[in-house]
């Protein structure tokens, strides 16, 4: 273990990632591993997990462990936290990246897809919050990072409109978060990152003109990278330099979404 590693005042937490098997979620669990914290890599594809917890070996030393679970089957994240925390006996930062993407006009969308996307996002991001709520109290320097989207901002919401719902959903959560556990010790923020993630790859295969049109837009004039830009973000928002930052969404995008 390096003396940055051994140094870092995150050495030693333990951070369960949904969505850990690739892109963002990888990124983020590079981060926290390289300074130290222990990471539970969850997602519904076991062997993704298990890369990721390979890599974490390798490039860093660090320890970490795979636990494959389908977010969107709400009555598996009790027994899911369950496992994190008997994995290091403790949890100190939760991230809830799992994501499920519905792009489609208002009226082809099925109320079967709405659901789905509900689940996977604002529902199981509530019920993993509350499930880790008292882990993060015993931490007494809990951190939740929620991810949503700009989506919801963008000036033509043309077949955006549900998944945007979806996200802002999440904000909104977390917020509430923010105001009712921050005198508590937990703090609570919202990223809304664009980064060259399997789902963004997706999206350029699928609609290229769109994606090119768009990626014209970022005054950066570059796509973030998922570790690199992503996971060095989040690393520092779980640290003391970040300690009085709480109930904030942060877009991570070169400057593409004015928030305000």
């Amino acid at each position: 273990m390096s003396n940055n590693i051994e140094n870092s005042p995150l050495a030693g937490k333990v951070a369960l990632i949904t969505g850990a098997g690739q892109g963002i979620g990888q990124g983020i669990a590079f981060s926290l591993a390289k300074r130290g914290v222990k990471v539970v890599a969850v997602g519904r594809t076991l062997s993704k997990c298990e890369n990721t917890v390979a890599q974490i070996s390798e490039r860093f030393g660090g320890e970490s462990t795979a636990i494959e679970c389908d977010i969107s089957d709400l009555g598996a994240l009790d027994d899911l936290v369950e496992q994190a925390v008997a994995a290091y006996g403790r949890l100190d930062i939760l991230v809830n990246n799992a994501v499920t993407t519905t792009i489609n006009s208002l009226m082809e969308t099925t109320l079967e897809d709405f659901e789905k996307g509900l689940k996977v996002g604002p529902m199981a991001t509530l019920r993993m919050m509350q499930l880790a709520q008292p882990h993060l109290l015993a931490s007494g320097d809990g951190n939740i990072i929620n991810l949503a989207t700009a989506a919801a901002k963008r000036w033509d919401s043309s077949t955006y409109g549900v998944y945007a719902a979806e996200k802002e959903a999440i904000r909104a959560l977390s917020r509430g978060a923010a105001c009712e556990w921050g005198g508590m010790g937990i703090r609570t923020n919202t990223i809304l990152p664009l980064a060259k993630s399997p789902a963004l790859e997706m999206w350029e295969q699928w609609r290229p003109e769109e994606a090119a049109a768009f990626a014209e837009t970022v005054p950066m004039k570059r796509i973030g990278h998922c570790e690199d830009d992503i996971g060095e973000f989040v690393a520092l928002l779980c640290s003391p330099e970040s300690r009085y930052v709480n109930g904030q969404s942060i877009a991570i995008d070169g400057g593409q979404v004015n928030m305000g």
